[in-house]
């Protein structure tokens, strides 16, 4: 798949929302390694780094060789219900990734200092969000 054929990152609709079970807390660092790593493998990684200071209370870093984020999908990254997996309530009977709410970032936003380092394939360089 081309960056091109990729979906965008899109606010999902209400009713999707509601059909979603709201809430899922961050409830320690280990359940934020585990969805940031699925997030790696639903952007087709082959290769994923984890390194943790502190048992992760003080620094996560997970670095992959995934498809991506486009710098016109920075803005909604870390937004709430914002994802690239789905967009109708529909989609919800057909899910072929491990990720598909638009929680994870959004959740590991609250109670952390995130800051996000992306680049396709196609892009000259890397674009960022804090």
């Amino acid at each position: 798949m081309t960056d091109a054929d990729r979906p965008r990152i899109v606010k999902l609709p209400t009713m999707v929302v509601d059909r979603i079970a709201a809430g899922e807390v961050v409830q320690r660092p280990s359940s934020v390694i585990k969805e940031l790593i699925e997030n790696c493998l639903d952007a087709g990684s082959s290769y994923v780094s984890v390194s943790i200071e502190k048992g992760g209370l003080h620094k996560m870093i997970v670095t992959d060789n995934g498809c991506g984020i486009a710098k016109d999908d920075m803005p909604l990254v870390a937004a709430r219900f914002a994802t690239s997996k789905l967009t109708k309530v529909e989609d919800l009977q057909s899910i072929e990734s491990f990720g598909f709410r638009g929680e994870a970032l959004a959740s590991t936003s609250l109670v952390s200092r995130l800051h996000i380092v992306s680049r396709r394939s196609t892009d000259p360089t890397a674009f960022q969000c804090s």
